[in-house]
């Protein structure tokens, strides 16, 4: 019993054993399955990325050179058109409550009959409305001369007034000089600059927070002057930081960089920063008569900046900005005064509401911008590729591209409503030069395919067989080759009877032309059936009736069989017609045998990447070439047509045929059925 046991308990072991070693077998073979899964699929992917190569170079070219471009400056007006686009499709904010404008008009000038007005009458307006307890007061009127009488008054005005703040023109330009600020007023620090920066096209994007003189200290902007002063009663006042920026409430302000946004090179001396326009008439303004006489009342000055300047168009004192056209009419233009009081309330916003500034992208993730746009450009040119209509794929393209440029300047503007400058015609010009690129890549390799098509084909194919070539080429070709494909067809051989013996007793000259006069009859009669001439061989004619459009149902390929037939016939029939011709001509005549095979061939391109031919092998051709050949003793008048089994099956009912027999034709073991075909 013990032993039995022992035993019993040895083959159960031995059965865990082999259960484990299958168990082993099993995850080796699944681990094996998976392992090459995963090479197959990352072999398709390699070979999916290097197919789609022409459009990421295409893609990284392009953007290469539109970079290059905005290096030059080439695109900076383009991007400065697109933010001015960008301020005016904005929606304006609601007008600004902390300033009032005390604006000089034609009017007030035939007021006070003469300007520069005098002393007097400056004092006068500023204790007017000092009287009313404004926080601050901006003059932004040159004043650096006396213009008597009354020039100790305003002196005595500038010394009790320290909320008040003149200007002065620090830098000379090509259109102006530098202008000293009221002596005064600079003895007590009480001067801001009222320099502005305009862009090679005259528009004003930058404003100023300090001028930085050489070797001189720094001079704060009159915006920036009034704006401390107003801050300064809540508390507020500037912390430089050690990068340079400067913290203000609730905004830290960062210098203007010279390559900020669209601009390249662009002189960013001083502290300059990007303007954030809320809009444009967006401030009150009343009249100089008004403030003389009384008329404003209080509580439109007390605890606002006030600002004085000019709007007469005599003065010309004005400024273009994102919101001047010019494309109908004159541009619209913005005085002076309210580009400072802009300027102001840009950094009340800022500091007290933490209104964001205008802020632009780092140069690196802006080129990532470009080549991105660049490659949404190429990807569609490449994917809306149609395999039809040439004309119909460029309008696709056309179509995406438009919707493909809308989505950019939405998402450019979208993030202009939050406030980020980031570049939108480069990355436009990126999108339509890539889309451009690859079509005329696409254009380029279609001719080529064209070419290559035309040279496999030539004059064998008909033309609606040619369409349907070029329509499924993207299916059919493959490195510039027709790829192998097995397809069920049928093969035609023709061959002339005694054409060595014709040859013999006919001069070459007579011959060539006499046998292409043969062919080129043929040939016709070929491609009138809907066949292709695979080849010419001497004086016989090889045709393939079902490619190289692949025919799969069996009605398709009985048809195929049938129009063999039939251009057989025909060609018995033109034959006979030549003979007559050639009889009258004193030419030789002649006769033909025919072998037709139905079956399975192999069709593709066959030769060297110099010179291709598209040609069709198999059984079936050998057959077709036998059935051609087959004892030619059998007589069949001017044409003899054999055809094999599956021919005749294919045709039943449609001709007349006669049982040869069942032979095994020369070069193949296995036995054919042999049937002809009776004209």
């Amino acid at each position: 019993m013990q032993l039995t046991k022992k035993g019993r308990g040895q083959r159960v072991e031995g059965k865990r054993k082999t259960f484990g070693k299958r168990q082993q077998q099993k995850f080796y073979c699944c681990l094996f399955t998976l392992v090459a899964d995963r090479n197959m699929r990352t072999k398709r992917l390699r070979q999916k990325i290097w197919q789609r190569r022409p459009v990421w170079l295409g893609a990284t070219s392009v953007a290469a050179v539109v970079v290059a471009l905005r290096l030059t400056g080439l695109l900076q007006s383009w991007e400065w058109a697109a933010l001015d686009q960008f301020f005016r499709w904005r929606p304006a904010e609601p007008t600004q409550k902390r300033i009032l404008i005390v604006a000089v008009n034609e009017s007030d000038i035939r007021y006070v009959k003469k300007w520069p007005a005098t002393d007097a009458l400056i004092a006068q307006m500023i204790e007017k409305l000092k009287a009313k307890k404004p926080r601050a007061i901006g003059l932004d009127l040159y004043r650096d001369l006396p213009t008597p009488p009354g020039t100790q008054a305003l002196e005595q005005v500038f010394k009790s007034t320290p909320n008040l703040i003149g200007i002065e023109k620090k830098v000379a330009d090509s259109n102006s000089e530098a202008v000293p600020p009221p002596q005064v007023l600079s003895q007590l620090g009480q001067v801001g600059a009222n320099d502005v920066m305009p862009d090679a096209d005259g528009k004003l994007r930058r404003g100023l927070l300090f001028l930085t003189p050489e070797s001189k200290p720094a001079l704060p902007s009159l915006g920036l002057q009034l704006a401390l002063i107003y801050l300064q009663a809540k508390g507020i006042t500037p912390v430089a930081a050690q990068d340079g920026s400067m913290k203000l409430g609730k905004t830290v302000f960062v210098p203007f960089e010279a390559n900020d946004g669209g601009y390249v090179r662009a002189d960013a001396g001083g502290y300059q920063f990007l303007l954030n326009f809320k809009g444009a008439n967006l401030f009150e303004s009343v009249s100089l008569r008004d403030v003389l006489e009384d008329r404003v009342p209080e509580s439109k000055i007390r605890d606002r900046i006030v600002l004085i300047g000019t709007i007469a168009p005599s003065l010309k004192d004005f400024f273009y900005t994102p919101y001047s056209h010019g494309l109908l009419s004159s541009p619209e233009q913005t005085a002076g005064v309210e580009i400072q009081a802009h300027v102001t309330s840009l950094i009340l916003s800022a500091a007290l509401e933490g209104r964001p500034l205008l802020q632009t992208w780092s140069e690196p993730l802006e080129v990532l911008w470009i080549i991105l746009w660049s490659g949404i450009g190429a990807s569609l040119s490449w994917a809306v590729r149609s395999e039809g209509n040439q004309n119909y794929s460029m309008l696709r393209t056309a179509v995406g591209i438009v919707i493909a440029a809308g989505v950019l300047s939405s998402s450019s503007y979208l993030f202009f409503i939050g406030n980020w400058w980031i570049p939108v015609f480069p990355p436009l010009l990126a999108l339509v030069g890539a889309a451009t690129v690859i079509t005329g890549y696409i254009a380029q390799i279609e001719r080529q395919d064209r070419v290559m098509v035309m040279n496999l084909f030539g004059r064998h194919v008909t033309p609606t067989i040619a369409r349907t070539i070029w329509r499924d080429r993207h299916q059919l070709l493959k490195e510039g080759r027709l790829l192998g494909r097995k397809m069920t067809a049928t093969v035609l051989f023709a061959d002339l009877k005694d054409f060595s013996t014709i040859a013999e007793q006919t001069d070459p000259e007579t011959l060539m032309s006499w046998l292409n006069q043969y062919m080129d009859a043929m040939a016709g009669l070929v491609l009138a059936h809907g066949g292709v001439v695979d080849k010419f061989i001497g004086d016989a004619i090889m045709a393939v009736f079902g490619v190289p459009i692949q025919r799969t149902t069996p009605e398709a390929i009985a048809e195929d069989a049938i129009a063999a037939v039939r251009c057989a016939q025909d060609m018995a029939s033109t034959l006979g017609t030549l003979n007559k011709q050639w009889r009258l001509q004193g030419l030789p005549t002649a006769a033909m045998r025919v072998g037709i095979a139905t079956g399975t061939v192999v069709t593709g391109s066959l030769g060297s990447s110099k010179r291709l031919d598209y040609t069709t092998i198999g059984d079936s051709v050998n057959v077709a070439a036998r059935l051609e050949s087959y004892k030619k003793s059998i007589d069949s008048g001017i044409c003899r047509i054999l055809i094999n089994k599956e021919t005749h099956q294919y045709i039943q009912g449609q001709f007349t045929t006669k049982f040869i027999g069942s032979v095994r034709l020369k070069g193949r073991q296995q036995f054919t059925e042999i049937y002809q075909v009776l004209l």
